[in-house]
């Protein structure tokens, strides 16, 4: 696995995502059994940042990564949990309230980095992040960042920040580069904060697109894998895929040691334009 070492923190280029762990918006007991197995099977490749909310199926997501984690052999400390509080929860005490709620589901004593998930209407951040900074002094979190914020908010969280943001999530992947355009990225490259691109490989045209399929067959490799190594290539970018299927989630896995040449990172990035679909 290749990582991103940033203050002083290394984290894995691949990480797990558990948007549908559990269910979606509320939970789906049903989904329990192979939600558990696809954790077990992460944790069992060698995964240690498992990405979760406590908006992802109403909490029950964060149920499950804190169950398959206290069922397996691997010590809390060689891993990175990340959580996030939802955006009707972003006032000074809700959000503690929120932070505790979040911590028993996982059943830890801390999170590793907690996300503001989204930007609330009338969002206030300079309530928001006292809170945050005293849930960083008490202990309770070790990094704080943002998710789906544009640059103007990005800014406005570092200055409210006591600790510097480790990273703004949001979706990127070789067709959506929204986040690109809008001069994310290379601020985040810049000043030394983490991209985490969500969704990475959703969308319809991963099979079919020409250029993809060209240097899926060169590398031997899955249109998947090769659009997270396009991602994991750029530096201050990690991700987060996830998949129910144990092949799939250790292919992902694999995915971060595919070498892409200059040329082929360019192809890809222009695979999408009008005309090369």
């Amino acid at each position: 696995m290749k990582y991103e070492t940033i203050h002083s923190l290394s984290l894995p280029k691949i990480g797990f995502g558990t948007w549908k762990i559990g269910g979606e918006t509320s939970p789906n007991r049903a989904w329990d059994t192979k939600s558990l197995t696809a954790l077990r099977s992460a944790l069992e490749i060698g995964y240690t940042h498992f990405d979760t909310a406590e908006y992802y199926a109403a909490g029950h997501s964060e149920e499950l990564v804190g169950r398959a984690v206290g069922e397996s052999n691997t010590k809390r400390e060689n891993l990175f949990i990340t959580s996030k509080v939802s955006p009707e929860h972003l006032g000074y005490d809700d959000v503690f309230k929120s932070c505790d709620s979040s911590l028993r589901r996982l059943k830890m004593d801390y999170i590793d980095l907690y996300l503001i998930h989204w930007p609330g209407r009338g969002m206030k951040l300079e309530k928001t992040f006292p809170a945050l900074n005293k849930l960083v002094r008490d202990g309770k979190v070790k990094h704080l960042g943002v998710s789906n914020f544009n640059l103007k908010l990005l800014k406005q969280s570092q200055a409210y920040s006591e600790t510097p943001i480790l990273t703004n999530q949001v979706p990127y992947s070789l067709p959506d580069h929204s986040y690109v355009e809008n001069g994310v990225l290379e601020y985040c490259q810049q000043n030394d904060i983490l991209v985490t691109a969500y969704s990475p490989v959703k969308f319809r045209s991963i099979r079919v697109n020409k250029t993809l399929k060209e240097i899926t067959n060169a590398h031997s490799a899955t249109p998947f894998q090769i659009a997270l190594a396009w991602l994991v290539m750029q530096p201050r970018v990690i991700t987060i895929p996830m998949s129910f299927d144990p092949q799939h989630i250790k292919e992902n896995f694999d995915a971060a040691e595919i070498l892409l040449s200059a040329d082929e990172m360019t192809r890809l990035s222009n695979a999408w334009e009008k005309g090369n679909e």
